[in-house]
């Protein structure tokens, strides 16, 4: 039975350690208690423009697995929610990526690559003021392919959670995963979101 056990335990560890996806960072902000949210919406591209490379298909995948994150949390989807999720990615092609804030404006430490910040659907400057800069956001690791997730009290234009996930584009070309590899990324996204899975699905 012990010997059972342990290559259960090896199996795991060496899963864990073949895993594409790895956490960047995870934080609140402003001391934001996200279980007293009852409801959530999600960014869509009218409130902005799909980071460069992007396709709408790509979007929706994304969507679909923040969605089932919140939904498994308890939230429910509201498009009158005051908190919204927007989705950013760091991109480095032949075109720039949007600067994480306007011009005049000291960058908050991270998350970027090469100088450059992720691209947010809605833009991050609308909310996303100078007094963050102590974020405790890890640098110098970002790579093309990091989704970064902010979730805002859009009222009131307070940044309330940030995480991030490298990398969902397959290694070594510039192909977004597919469905499972998107649901697999955002899983990892959500490992330290403060609001845990309700109970019928921690099983999972």
């Amino acid at each position: 039975m012990k010997k059972i056990f342990s290559l259960m335990l090896l199996a795991a560890a060496m899963l864990t350690a073949c895993s594409p996806f790895s956490l960047v960072n995870s934080e609140t902000y402003n001391d934001a208690d996200l279980a007293s949210y009852k409801t959530f919406r999600i960014v869509t591209p009218d409130l902005g423009h799909l980071p460069p490379g992007m396709e709408m298909v790509t979007y929706y995948n994304i969507a679909a697995a923040i969605r089932e994150q919140m939904l498994e949390r308890g939230y429910t989807e509201d498009p009158a929610s005051p908190m919204l999720i927007n989705i950013g990615l760091t991109v480095h092609r032949e075109i720039e990526t949007e600067p994480a804030l306007p011009p005049g404006y000291v960058p908050y430490a991270g998350p970027y690559y090469n100088g450059y910040y992720p691209y947010f659907m809605y833009p991050r400057n609308y909310y996303w003021a100078s007094y963050y800069a102590n974020a405790k956001v890890i640098t110098g690791i970002y790579k093309e392919g990091v989704l970064t997730m902010d979730i805002i009290n859009i009222n009131e234009k307070l940044p309330l959670y940030s995480a991030s996930v490298a990398t969902i584009l397959e290694n070594g070309n510039s192909q977004f995963r597919n469905l499972k590899g998107i649901a697999e990324a955002v899983q990892t996204l959500f490992s330290k979101f403060p609001v845990p899975l309700l109970p019928q699905y921690r099983t999972k």
